[in-house]
């Protein structure tokens, strides 16, 4: 028998270890705090990766333009085999000529009219448009992690309201239930009961994918997989906001990275003009070549060597430069009028999220005081239907009214967080 036993267990040892391979491992839940949330965020999320390739792109495009201004030096290998006709100079013969050619030349830009110093300074500002824009960028992403993280707060308390109001509905039931069977209430409240029953935990099945779908979109924000079961450590709560409107909108119009944006666009439009206005100044460069003939390796008996300046004026090009300055005039206009609107659009956007935050705040107030009441109210009514005094439908709508009381306190802390979030993305407050 012990035989038998022990056969048995080599027979399925094997099995065993082949089944629990083959089945997922189950991800350990992940427990997140905010900040824990963005800084994952803001290093696995691709639009930072694509905002920092942006902006290595433009370095490199400050070090392409500065190279204009530099001193450049090319060496220059020619082969060359050609056939003479004939002629009295060949007696009358075709002659194959072989020559070899090296030449060695430098050149410095001199002066340029201001055109090349203006395309160094437009790299620069462009470097610092994608600096900024990288800035905004984690402003933007750090927004959507707090309003994802905050959604999933939201979702969770409003599962716990649901659920309690099930376990409330349930309880409610079983008493109606052995009321019914005493025959002190109809059978109308046991239905009636069943139903509010009924559609509470349809609701409680609604919030539960609200909840599931709500930790994939912050997995998707912060890069995790979808599937990880992400729990947030933190929870709704209330903190006093202590700005004034006029301090937001001060702040914002100093520290908004759309506005510097702006401005050094505009400052990039003026170098523009610069670069037309060039093309009525001459242009000035220095060379100079080495070259050695004949031969294909540089020797002293077969050089010749040159220095000189070359000077460049535009005497007349049928008004090619007077429109590329008429075009860079009318693009500063344009860039102009379009960092006033940004502004004013920036204003708005302070003006809508502060307001909505100082509405969400005193919705807090008085929602809190409403779950205090509707608390009240529920235990009153439970206690007269057990005396016989009250009516079913007093529970049913007093269960029903402390499920919206605690809905609607959820939802006023929800939108109170995700305001002052929007406020601070508005305002440009930096990512630390």
């Amino acid at each position: 028998m012990q035989k038998n036993k022990r056969l048995i267990i080599k027979l399925m040892l094997p099995i065993v270890t082949l089944v629990m391979l083959s089945c997922p491992a189950l991800a350990a839940p992940v427990e997140l705090s905010l900040a824990d949330s963005i800084a994952l965020a803001l290093k696995n999320n691709r639009n930072i990766a694509i905002a920092n390739s942006e902006k290595e792109n433009a370095y490199w495009a400050v070090k392409q333009a500065e190279a204009g201004k530099g001193f450049t030096l090319n060496l220059t290998h020619t082969d060359e085999r050609y056939n003479t006709p004939p002629s009295y100079l060949t007696n009358y013969k075709y002659v194959w000529t072989t020559k070899f050619d090296n030449e060695l030349a430098a050149s410095f830009p001199v002066y340029s009219g201001g055109k090349l110093e203006s395309q160094i300074d437009q790299a620069k500002l462009n470097l610092k448009v994608s600096d900024l824009s990288l800035d905004a960028t984690k402003q933007q992403l750090r927004q959507q992690v707090t309003s994802a993280y905050f959604n999933l707060l939201q979702y969770r308390n409003e599962l716990q309201v649901n659920q309690e109001t099930v376990d409330n509905y349930t309880a409610h039931l079983k008493n109606v239930q052995a009321q019914y069977q005493a025959g002190t209430v109809a059978k109308s409240d046991v239905l009636a009961s069943k139903v509010s029953l009924a559609d509470a935990q349809d609701n409680l099945i609604k919030a539960q994918n609200n909840c599931d779908l709500a930790v994939a979109t912050l997995n998707n924000l912060i890069g995790l997989p979808l599937d990880s079961e992400s729990t947030p450590k933190e929870s709704l709560r209330y903190e006093k906001y202590s700005l004034t409107l006029a301090e937001c909108n001060q702040y914002a119009l100093a520290h908004r990275p759309e506005i510097a944006q702006y401005q050094a666009q505009i400052a990039s439009a003026q170098d523009d003009i610069k670069i037309a206005e060039s093309g009525y100044r001459p242009s000035v460069d220095l060379f100079a070549t080495e070259d050695w003939y004949d031969k294909d390796l540089p020797g002293a008996d077969n050089n010749n060597w040159s220095i000189g300046l070359t000077a460049s004026f535009n005497v007349f090009d049928s008004g090619l430069t007077g429109s590329k300055l008429k075009q860079a005039q009318a693009n500063l206009k344009k860039v102009q009028e379009q960092s006033s609107q940004e502004s004013e659009s920036i204003l708005l956007e302070v003006r809508q999220y502060y307001l909505s935050l100082r509405e969400a705040e005193k919705r807090i107030e008085t929602n809190q005081v409403a779950v205090e009441q509707a608390q009240d109210n529920f235990r009153i009514a439970e206690v007269r239907y057990r005396a016989g005094v009250g009516t079913n439908l007093d529970v049913l709508d007093a269960v029903l009214s402390l499920s919206q009381a605690k809905i609607n306190d959820i939802q006023a802390l929800y939108d109170y967080n995700t305001s002052k979030a929007q406020l601070d993305t508005a305002m440009g407050i930096a990512v630390e």
